[in-house]
């Protein structure tokens, strides 16, 4: 039997009449509102206080000196005059406010240090401190595994194995981020299989739009991460809010989300994306040629490493389809990193498991970060040192690829200038040519109609030499290389063809100013050293020198902490506040009156629910572990028993559905989601809010309906209705108070 919740939460339900207790239940559905729909409040400064924190910021050398003192937006549209005010905008969003909002409960007292206190350093087997550590360091490792191109090599083998038939494709992508996902969590499969799936979608021709891909994979990333505590924050929050073991866990999550992802697919694949034009039966790519895949594949945590394919990446063409085409067929791995770090994550789960299972039961538990923060720091050391030993070469790549993307930047530049050129002379002699012919064709008109011959042929050849003039240089403007092909030569560099007229020397001249101006150096002038620039330097160098190391921290969830404190310590204002007991009353009057299968039926609908109404799935993990607690007490004080199988139901029906809520109807519901859509529109694939709704309703009903009916009967099947260890909390709780 699992052990049972230490801790014993409060049941005092009188104080919320008061007008504090009142404050803080609008102020925590006011935030949740606000991370639901984050928004950006303006405020307006005087323009003399700007410019004179501009002018002090430069004078101690922090940023650089002020070019010119107005912006593009510092004069009014209609009168040209300088806006006397500068507008600001501040952010209000998931990091903002919560943290907002505890500062306010602060202030006006409806919080106070012990709320602070409990929401950080821990309360009731809850500890936010030990979980923050535990996920980031953990994270950091599977993240270095994904730097290392593991996940997208492994993904190519995936495509090879399946070959061109769609259905088959399908299949073996679902079951390979099910597993993946299974052992290092959801954001490393997001980071790398998201980017994978928009590239492949890209460079087929006939899959019309990748929402079939891109959405399965969510939802399957996040259906995976409920196996394992390792795999999602809110898991370890549960477990350790209950005392349930990592095995134990684990042994009654196992079943309920295999049983999902095997009856979810044909859904996915014959119901919810069942037209062709999403999964093709025959899926036709783009190939490479010999010499396309003979490359030697690039590290693209390298900055620039990739040179100009950056750039032309993201022109919708057949070149930039090829490219992207390369990211897939010719990936880059780090085969000794992620040798290194497979073995690294393997020992860290193997030993937190081991560990786990032994110290429950002797009422002292190691915490978790003991173990997965040296295996971090191991892991980290390992990406320092193979930075190191391989810096010249990645700086070599690294300074080739920035100079070729600076002569591609500059002859784009130059072309640019010399269309805007050109097209401005054509409508200039347009305009002439016009201008001379209206008298004629007045005089025409004056005639009655008739034109003469020799006014006639006057008007023709007018229109003529300016018919001339305007194709002579659209012809200069067309005969200057536009497609990649031209501008490539075998080794990549630029040999831009002359535009009829130029001299080569202006052009040389115009190409060299160009490429300073890029380069951000002004007449062979050094820029002047400031503190802004002195960190972008040494993040360069950074990124340069340790491309892995910093790829990695740079993807680190670093959100997460303002974060879940800040939600920490509202949840515990509402314990405080007697609103946490009001809802687990309401709890027990529903499980009163429906039993163990309303218990794991309307706990799984609940939270799914609230992981997009209150504070993503972490918010509704930490406050409905605090009601299961209350919950609880509550039949403590009143000597009256919980079930083995309506407790546990309760327990596992959250840990569904705080994992599958993440792809339901708000990209908040997850942090994952979030970072799920920021990286879908980096490569240019933009899912609206009522879309992303739209696709995910069916697939939550249907995984939910199907996890939680499988849960239903593995709870009768392997638990009792014994009563879930009322002696030792009616021990705990004695000195309660209602």
């Amino acid at each position: 039997m699992d052990s049972n919740s230490s801790g014993c939460a409060s049941t005092d339900t009188s104080q919320i009449r008061s007008y504090k207790s009142i404050i803080t239940l609008i102020v925590f559905v006011v935030t949740n509102i606000i991370v639901l729909f984050p928004f950006h409040i303006p405020f307006y400064i005087p323009r003399w206080v700007w410019n004179v924190i501009l002018d002090a910021l430069s004078s101690c050398r922090i940023i650089s000196p002020r070019r010119g003192r107005f912006q593009h937006d510092d004069t009014d549209d209609h009168n040209g005059k300088e806006k006397p005010w500068v507008r600001l905008r501040f952010p209000m969003n998931f990091v903002t406010a919560p943290l907002i909002a505890d500062l306010f409960l602060l202030a006006i007292l409806a919080i106070g240090r012990q709320e602070v206190h409990d929401g950080t350093l821990g309360a009731d087997s809850i500890l936010p401190y030990n979980i923050m550590l535990f996920f980031l360091s953990l994270a950091y490792i599977a993240i270095s595994i994904d730097a290392s191109g593991l996940i997208r090599w492994l993904a190519f083998k995936v495509l090879q194995k399946a070959g061109k038939v769609g259905h088959l494709l399908f299949f073996y992508l679902y079951a390979f981020f099910f597993v993946l996902g299974s052992f290092i969590g959801n954001d490393p499969i997001i980071l790398s299989g998201t980017a994978f799936l928009a590239y492949m979608t890209r460079v087929s021709s006939n899959i019309v739009h990748p929402r079939a891909w891109i959405h399965t994979q969510f939802a399957v990333a996040n259906i995976a991460s409920a196996i394992l505590v390792s795999s999602n924050p809110t898991n370890l929050v549960l477990a350790g809010a209950f005392h349930v073991t990592f095995i134990k866990y684990t042994a009654n999550m196992i079943v309920p989300v295999i049983v999902t992802a095997i009856v979810l697919f044909p859904f996915l694949l014959y119901i919810v994306f069942a037209e062709e034009a999403l999964i093709p039966l025959k899926i036709e790519m783009h190939s490479l040629t010999p010499e396309e895949q003979a490359k030697i594949p690039v590290n693209p945590n390298i900055p620039d490493g990739r040179g100009i394919a950056e750039e032309q990446e993201n022109i919708n063409d057949d070149q930039g389809k090829v490219l992207s085409l390369e990211e897939i067929m010719n990936p880059f791995v780090d085969k000794k990193g992620a040798a290194f770090g497979a073995v690294i994550m393997t020992a860290t789960l193997v030993t937190l498991l081991a560990v786990n299972a032994s110290d429950q039961g002797k009422g002292k538990d190691v915490p978790v970060f003991y173990i997965t923060l040296p295996a971090a720091v191991v892991m980290f050391c390992w990406d320092l040192t193979s930075g190191w030993i391989s810096r010249k070469k990645t700086r070599e790549i690294s300074k080739n690829g920035r100079l070729e993307k600076e002569r591609f930047r500059a002859e784009q530049a130059r072309l640019a200038a010399l269309e805007n050129e050109a097209l401005s002379g054509t409508l200039q002699n347009s305009q002439q040519a016009a201008d001379r012919a209206a008298p004629l064709q007045s005089s025409v008109s004056e005639n009655g109609g008739a034109a003469s011959p020799d006014l006639a042929s006057s008007v023709a050849k007018l229109v003529s030499r300016a018919d001339t003039s305007q194709n002579g240089l659209s012809t200069s403007v067309a005969s200057t290389p536009k497609s990649k092909e031209e501008l490539n030569g075998p080794d990549s560099s630029y040999h831009p063809q002359r535009v009829p007229g130029t001299a080569s020397s202006e052009e040389d001249e115009e190409k060299r100013a160009f490429s300073e101006q890029i380069s951000g150096k002004a007449a062979g002038k050094k820029k002047r050293k400031t503190l802004v620039i002195l960190v972008e330097d040494g993040h360069r160098w950074a990124q340069e020198t340790f491309p892995t190391c910093t790829a990695v921290l740079s993807h680190l969830p670093y959100a997460l902490l303002p974060f879940a404190f800040s939600m920490f310590v509202l949840v515990q204002g509402l314990v405080t506040n007697g609103w946490v007991p009001v809802f687990a009353y309401g709890w027990d009057h529903w499980v009163k009156k429906t039993g163990t299968v309303g218990a794991i039926g309307g706990m799984g609908f609940i939270s799914t629910l609230l992981c997009n109404f209150a504070g993503t799935n972490i918010g509704t993990t930490i406050l409905l572990c605090r009601v299961i607690q209350a919950w609880v007490t509550i039949h403590n004080k009143d000597h009256t028993i919980i079930t083995e199988r309506t407790f546990w139901g309760t327990v596992y029906a959250m840990a569904l559905g705080v994992n599958y809520g993440a792809f339901s109807t708000a990209f908040s519901a997850s942090l994952a989601g979030l970072l799920w859509r920021d990286i879908l529109g980096r490569k240019h694939i933009h899912v609206r809010r009522l879309d992303f709704a739209r696709v995910n309703l069916p697939i939550i009903a249907i995984a939910m309906a199907v996890g939680c009916s499988t849960l239903i009967i593995q709870i009768y099947v392997s638990r009792s209705n014994n009563s879930f260890d009322a002696d030792l909390f009616k021990t705990n709780c004695s000195t309660s108070t209602t």
